[in-house]
Order: structure tokens, then sequence, then C-alpha cells
């Protein structure tokens, strides 16, 4: 029989919310080995917890998360909540013998980040990952076997970017992730950066140097007050890095824009080679595009992109027909599916959520952005 396995949310919010109803969909998807039911739910907002009364196997709501980890009833948390508060909650979730997942960047720094990794090592019944959606697109999955299959031969070069617009209204009220003391010191790269540096780093495409350019573009935003509070995240990140593999080494380009004009929520991945190259996104959900150099008729040999629709099918599948469009919620489903999975040892060589080695690394690579903007030099990312 289908393992059940009882999930609880901490912070009920946008993305809280978005879990909650990807678990109502879980029949969609065949032959998976667990069948997850939301039983609560916790968020220090009692107001934020009414939204969760339609869900009828919700029985715990909650505005403290230690109520939860005294509940043995409460296989997994997916925790949702500011940066400054990671290191605490994710600890103290790991030390309780829960599953963990967590949202990026999975603590506030690298010392927070360190932290977590020491809490899991010491608890190995804890099966943690950090979310990130975006990769879990069919068409992301396309180009990501598309570059495990070797076909792009020697690398040319690889890009990664996340850009968004909801920060291009300069009216737009301060909150949380607008300053540092909440948000980071790494700003929009704590915010944006694991969905830029999941599939690079899944791929193996660990930068050894890396030359950061920051953006501070709005300085100040409306406070609740009425007047105008300091702003002291960073906007946009350009980070232009070396990776370099047994031969040669290649330049990856990743961005994390919270301001790119004509934007909504665009994740984007292209990678180059001598024999091919392949692009994706988001902006078009079902097209991936191939590079390739092939024989023309009447025309010689001639180098060609072509385009192909994605499909509904990513990770695991599912009962949508293969022929049907994928959006932000089925990518939501497929990284559920995927966490429980390898949770049961059940994934397979499937595409799975970032590990915690991977969160972290991404601290070294902020960390490296920072220092290189601050002195113009390119910085080696240390680990």
């Amino acid at each position: 029989m289908t393992k059940t396995v009882n999930v609880a949310i901490v912070g009920g919010g946008l993305m809280g919310r978005e879990i909650a109803a990807a678990l109502q969909r879980w029949p969609a998807l065949i032959d998976h080995p667990v069948r997850p039911q939301l039983t609560a739910v916790c968020d220090i907002n009692p107001a934020a917890l009414d939204w969760f009364d339609q869900i009828p196997t919700v029985t715990q709501k909650v505005t403290d998360y230690a109520d939860l980890l005294a509940d043995d009833a409460n296989d997994v948390l997916y925790i949702a909540v500011r940066h400054d508060l990671h290191q605490q909650l994710y600890v103290d979730t790991i030390q309780a013998g829960k599953s963990l997942l967590a949202e990026k960047p999975f603590g506030i720094d690298g010392s927070a980040a360190q932290a977590i990794m020491a809490a899991a090592a010491a608890n190995p019944e804890s099966f943690v990952r950090c979310a990130s959606e975006f990769p879990f697109f069919p068409g992301a999955q396309v180009a990501v076997n598309y570059v495990r299959s070797a076909a792009l031969g020697r690398i040319i070069e690889a890009r990664c970017a996340f850009l968004h617009a909801g920060d291009l209204d300069v009216d737009k009220p301060i909150n949380w992730k607008r300053q540092a003391r909440y948000c980071g010191e790494a700003g929009v790269m704590n915010d944006l950066g694991l969905h830029v540096w999941h599939v690079p780093l899944r791929l193996g495409w660990v930068p050894d140097r890396i030359f950061g350019m920051l953006q501070d573009i709005v300085t100040e935003r409306p406070a609740p007050n009425g007047g105008r509070e300091r702003c002291d995240t960073w906007d946009n990140a350009v980070l232009h890095g070396w990776v370099t593999t047994d031969n040669y080494s290649f330049p990856l380009m990743t961005e994390m824009k919270r301001i790119a004009p004509g934007e909504k929520n665009t994740w984007e991945f292209e990678a180059l080679g001598l024999d091919g190259g392949v692009r994706f996104s988001t902006k078009n959900p079902k097209r991936v595009e191939i590079f390739s150099l092939v024989d023309v008729p009447g025309g010689g040999r001639e180098q060609v992109w072509s385009s192909l629709d994605a499909g509904s099918q990513s990770v695991w599948p599912t009962v949508t027909g293969p022929n049907f469009e994928s959006g932000f919620s089925d990518a939501i489903l497929q990284m559920l599916a995927a966490f429980l999975a390898e949770r049961e040892g059940a994934l397979g060589g499937r595409f799975g959520c970032a590990t915690p080695d991977e969160a972290a690394l991404t601290h070294a690579i902020y960390g490296a952005a920072i220092r290189s903007h601050e002195t113009g030099e390119v910085v080696r990312v240390g680990r």
C-alpha cells in the first residue's frame, strides 16, 4: 500500500499556500511511492491560518512552530520564513528528527548555512533538501538532459538567469526582503539565487573564480510610518564566473534581478558548445530550442536553431496528457514529488531538489561576488 506522509507548513504566505495547493493535486502523479497529506500549519499571524480551513486534512493550526515539532504525527516540515529565522527554525526541525524542505537561501549567510549543515550531519534521520521549483519545468528538464547527454561537445559558455520586475515600482513599500538585517548582505542573491544556481551546480559547474556586478538601484522606499526608509539590499546581481573542467575552462554567467523591466517571473537557461546548444525560458514554457550543424539539402552544412514543444511530462509521470502545457503550479508539484520520492529512496536517477551541500555552496559564491564588487577584481570562490 502507498505510504502516507503527514506534511506541516511553517509560513502561511504565498509559497505556503502554493505548497498546500500542490499537495491537493497529488493524484495527478502516477505510481508515486507516498501519499502526502497536509495536516498542520503554523504562522505567527493567526489570520493567515484561515485560508487553510478549506483543506479538510488540516487538523492543527498553531502560531508557534515548536508545537509542530512536539507532535510525532508530523513527518515533514516545509518552512518559508524570513532569512534571518532560517538557522533557528531549520536546526530545531532537524534536531527534532523531522524531514525538512527548506526555503532558500538555507540560512541568512554562510555561517548560518554551516550550522544547518552540522545539524543535518548530526541527525541523519532528518532528510533535508532546499526548494527550487523552476528546474522542474519540463522544458528545463529537456535542457538538463540535453547537457547531460554530452551533445554540447566542448562547452563554450553557459548562462542561467532569474528575472523579476517586482521592485520596478519605486513607491512599493519597504519590506523585509529590502532590508539586509532580515534578507542578508547578499540581498537579491539570497532571495533569488538558488533558482539560478540549482541547475549549474547539479551539472557540476562550480565556478572557481567570480566577478560580481551588484546594483542597489532603489535606495529608499516608503515606510509604514509614512516616511521613507533606507533600502539597503542589492536589487540586481550579475555574476561572471569561470568553471574549470579537466581539460579547459568556460564562462558561466548568472543573473538575479528584482528590477528587470518587462519581466514578471522569468527563469532562463542556455548552454552552448562546439557540437550543439540548448536554451529554455519560462517566458515560452513549451519551447525548447536546440542548436546544431546540419546538412541542408542543396545548401551545404549550416548552423540551425530548431525548436520543439516540451509538453507536460517532467521528473515524475502524471496523468496529464503529454501534449498539454505545464506551468508554475505543475513545477511545484514535481518538486514535491522529487523531494518525497528521494526521501523514500525511490528517486532513482531523476533530477532532485537542491542538496544542503549545493545550497551552502551558493553562500560561498555570493561572498566572492560581494568581495569582487567591492574590490573590482576577480575573486576565487572559497569552499
